[in-house]
């Protein structure tokens, strides 16, 4: 499927990554389709997330492609020894999960700062938030990447294909039923580790603000 973007290409931001994870990706029968960024700063979303492996397999590509990007984790695991601080050295940032919108609060804060000040951010989300299935997403990635006016990458984790394709950026609309149109057809065909457990692409809270109500930086 050719990739779709709202965004002049080629992107603006190019990596070099690690010849060794590119070896053991090709190994296990990976393939990475990755042509840069189109901003300094902005959201990734998973989709779908259904096993343990997918977070083994994106941290191979994460470092195949040279990316650096953060994502939130439950605090708690940052207090294991050992593990918690291997979490904050591959971009792991804790987070207590107790207001319903204070880490969307805090994601587009640090974006829209990281705008102003040009400076380098991009934020992974699985909007699943869980293996288990799920009757929809969790809004907090739209809400994140509409907040902070930044581009939203669909990552496709497909297992039926083994590729990883980082290629598709949007910039949202705030018209949450056409832009989750757009998403559920980047998505169509791709396939879970464990089929049965990805989430219908629909979102689990609709109620997202219009774009024209969100203040820009």
């Amino acid at each position: 499927m050719t990739p779709i973007s709202d965004f002049p290409r080629p992107y603006p931001l190019q990596f070099k990554g690690s010849r060794l994870a590119r070896a053991v990706l090709r190994l296990a029968g990976w393939k990475v389709c990755f042509d840069g960024f189109p901003a300094k700063q902005g959201v990734l979303v998973l989709y779908p997330h259904t096993s343990n492996w997918d977070f083994i397999v994106m941290m191979l590509v994460k470092w195949s492609v040279g990316v650096t990007v953060r994502f939130w984790g439950k605090a708690r695991l940052f207090k294991v020894p050992l593990f918690g601080p291997w979490l904050r050295w591959v971009g792991g940032v804790p987070v207590e999960r107790t207001a319903r919108h204070g880490v969307t609060a805090q994601a587009i804060d640090i974006l829209r700062r990281r705008r102003e000040e040009g400076r380098y951010f991009w934020l992974g989300l699985a909007p699943e938030g869980t293996r288990k299935y799920l009757p929809g997403l969790r809004s907090g990635f739209y809400r994140t990447a509409l907040g902070a006016g930044v581009p939203l990458g669909l990552v496709k984790l497909d297992y039926g294909r083994r590729e990883v394709v980082v290629q598709d950026f949007i910039a949202l609309s705030g018209d949450a039923a056409a832009d989750m149109a757009r998403i559920a057809a980047v998505y169509e065909g791709v396939r879970g580790c464990v089929p049965g457990r990805a989430a219908p692409l629909e979102l689990l809270d609709p109620d997202v603000p219009r774009a024209d109500t969100i203040a820009r930086p």
